[in-house]
């Protein structure tokens, strides 16, 4: 009797600090444009971006830590989104089509891109997915680069439509800094829900084991397809809002390297865990800038604490919760007394 009760106590202790810490980072995020700090703009930049790379990292999780899926061009999906974003919001095209109904189509079209180049792989697993994941990323990349009558190659595009709510352009980044952690809050629930729900335990399953899922009755190839065109609408997303705030795109913004601090920063956060990635985020693509004051040993420091982290917690900061824990409830564990 008294280690359930130890085990009720302690899940519902972590529940509320997780709560409590939600809560805190909600009113610090809310309150960091209003506060009177040197270099506002620069922190509110520095944050955005990290926002913006979580979005991304919500999007490959679903990949890689719910599904199983090792996916190294996730960066692909985010150039895709970017593009078509600039050809639906600029003179490239002369189209000027409202930012709110382009952010939803760049999501759409990443999505159905994703559906068409995982049908002829599903099959596949591990390293195979994942070389042809990368071999995706560097050809939508030579595309961007090489298609200059559509893409404008080298040169990229400018001059992109800003957002318009009412009579308010969103002109600064405070603007975009509210867009993006108002979309984290909502794909946050939605993701939680997500893997709470019979899809996300069939992707779980598919992820411990693939052959055992198809066994037991699950449609593997269904739910991979699912995965991919989740993950990838995200990512769409993502690349319309960057396109947007940045004003310009241009084919080496959704190089490799993208799609690696993609990967690093939820294996960092904890590949499998959803709050993980708000904190590899955050240690990933804001730590580095937060350490530019100190010039040529940044990045030096910046290695060094990610060799640390990595040795002493191998799993990441957030551990994924393991399977049985993962629907556990108080009210559960007292029926089973």
């Amino acid at each position: 009797m008294q280690p359930i009760q130890k085990l009720v106590t302690q899940i519902s202790s972590k529940r509320w600090l997780m709560v409590a810490l939600g809560v805190l980072g909600i009113v610090l995020i809310l309150g960091l444009p209003m506060l009177p700090i040197p270099q506002k703009n620069l922190w509110v930049r520095i944050i955005g971006y990290a926002g913006l790379y979580i979005l991304l990292g919500l999007g490959l999780l679903i990949h890689v830590g719910m599904t199983g899926m090792l996916d190294l061009g996730f960066a692909a999906y985010y150039g895709i989104g970017a593009y078509t974003a600039a050809f639906l919001l600029s003179d490239h095209f002369g189209l000027h089509l409202p930012f709110w109904l382009v952010l939803p189509i760049a999501g759409l079209v990443a999505a159905l891109v994703s559906m068409l180049v995982c049908i002829p792989v599903l099959r596949l697993r591990g390293d195979y997915l994942a070389i042809v994941t990368l071999g995706f990323a560097e050809i939508c990349r030579l595309l961007f680069l090489n298609l200059k009558p559509i893409t404008n190659g080298s040169q990229g595009i400018m001059g992109i439509d800003k957002p318009l709510l009412g009579d308010i352009v969103f002109k600064t980044g405070t603007h975009f800094y509210y867009l993006i952690f108002l979309l984290l809050v909502l794909f946050i629930f939605l993701t939680n829900r997500l893997v709470k729900s019979r899809t996300g335990r069939a992707w779980m399953a598919i992820r411990e084991d693939e052959d055992v899922a198809e066994i037991s009755g699950i449609d593997t190839s269904r739910y991979k397809l699912l995965a991919f065109a989740a993950g990838a609408f995200l990512g769409g997303l993502s690349g319309a809002i960057f396109a947007s705030w940045q004003g310009s795109i241009f084919p080496d913004n959704f190089n490799l390297m993208a799609s690696i601090n993609i990967l690093c920063l939820i294996i960092l956060g904890g590949l499998g865990n959803v709050y993980g990635v708000v904190i590899g985020a955050l240690a990933l693509i804001a730590l580095p800038d937060m350490l530019r004051g100190l010039s040529d040993f940044r990045m030096l420091i910046f290695g060094i604490l990610l060799i640390v982290m990595m040795i002493l917690k191998p799993e990441g900061f957030l551990p994924r919760i393991p399977p049985k824990l993962e629907s556990a409830h108080p009210a559960d564990v007292q029926e089973g007394q």
